[in-house]
């Protein structure tokens, strides 16, 4: 089966392990993986931020690395790739603010492709309207969000993931394994059920 094309859509002070793992683990496990962010271009970096769980009431925050971007985002068409992985982090917040980043989201689910958003990555679905009946996991800060989008929220652990269809969640880094073993499933589904139409 050919490796899916996958496009990630991030931003300054996205999370740091939820921007670095899935991406160096999904190439590592021979999928393409462009990363992008609006107003910057292939080899510009994004800076990231260290959530942890420390015992306080909210998660605390850190400087991370600075995430180097490998394609454009204004080169790029989400008409090219196979499927979408949304970082959580701060990102969110203000990329759900641009028109282009909604419309590349609305694509995939439009057209049925897989799509894997952690944490606060469910700003940017509810933001596009795409969750209305899905069941959608998130950074449980960002329920209320979820479900005024019209989504069904999963109060799962903060280690697991939860599929609907096509879309893959979860609420935070701690689910990585559980959550790109659930997406990687989806993904070689659906290049397998494009193989047996082609």
């Amino acid at each position: 089966m050919p490796a899916s094309k996958i496009l990630m859509i991030t931003g300054d002070f996205t999370e740091d392990y939820e921007t670095m793992v899935p991406f160096q683990t999904l190439l590592a496990c021979g999928y393409t993986v462009d990363a992008v962010c609006p107003g910057k271009k292939a080899g510009d970096t994004v800076a990231t931020a260290i959530h942890d769980f420390e015992g306080d009431q909210t998660y605390s925050e850190k400087r991370g690395h600075n995430f180097a971007l490998n394609a454009t985002f204004d080169s790029v068409r989400a008409e090219d790739y196979d499927a979408l992985v949304i970082p959580g982090g701060r990102a969110p917040e203000y990329l759900r603010l641009n028109a282009d980043v909604l419309k590349f989201v609305r694509h995939f689910f439009d057209a049925g492709k897989p799509v894997a958003a952690i944490c606060h990555g469910a700003q940017l679905l509810a933001a596009a309207g795409v969750l209305k009946g899905r069941t959608c996991s998130a950074y449980p800060a960002c329920r209320p969000e979820v479900e005024l989008a019209g989504g069904i929220y999963a109060d799962i652990s903060i280690n697991d993931a939860v599929s609907d269809g096509n879309l893959v969640t979860a609420p935070a880094w701690p689910a990585h394994p559980s959550w790109l073993r659930q997406f990687m499933a989806v993904l070689d589904a659906a290049a397998l059920l494009e193989t047996n139409a082609a």
